[in-house]
């Protein structure tokens, strides 16, 4: 099950973030919706970086049966311009953002991984038909 905190107007297809997440694993997760002031907060806060960045997975330290996998906070404002500039639509780029995150919840970390992230989500791309992520065009 996803938890939706919504701070925004921006209409979420849970049922097709839930097919991409049951995929992957079946326990819940928290979403957050925001813009760039409040995920540029919660970057300094939690990663000591004073701007604002897409996307931010906060997985849970410990796992506890029946609890959340942990919390994903997207913001509207990056979706809004990523899709922009790429030419795809608010919810494909916003699903985007949320395999990514959601493979950082399961411990995926392309920061520090060989590819294992990029390769993870280019699959999710290919099985749920979206456009190249911003991991994959990078690549």
């Amino acid at each position: 099950m996803i938890d939706l905190d919504n701070h925004t107007n921006f209409k979420v297809d849970l049922t097709s973030l839930e097919t991409i997440k049951n995929s992957l694993c079946d326990k819940g997760l928290e979403l957050i919706i925001v813009n760039n002031d409040e995920i540029q907060e919660l970057n300094k806060l939690h990663r000591n970086i004073d701007k604002a960045t897409d996307v931010l997975s906060f997985p849970l330290e410990f796992e506890i049966p029946n609890m959340p996998i942990g919390s994903i906070v997207i913001s509207l404002d990056f979706v809004e311009l990523k899709a922009k500039e790429y030419g795809h639509s608010l919810n494909d780029e916003f699903t985007l953002l949320f395999i990514h995150g959601l493979l950082h919840l399961l411990g995926f970390d392309h920061e520090v991984d060989e590819g294992e992230h990029r390769h993870k989500e280019e699959e999710l791309i290919k099985k749920f038909n979206l456009p190249n992520s911003l991991i994959v065009r990078n690549s």
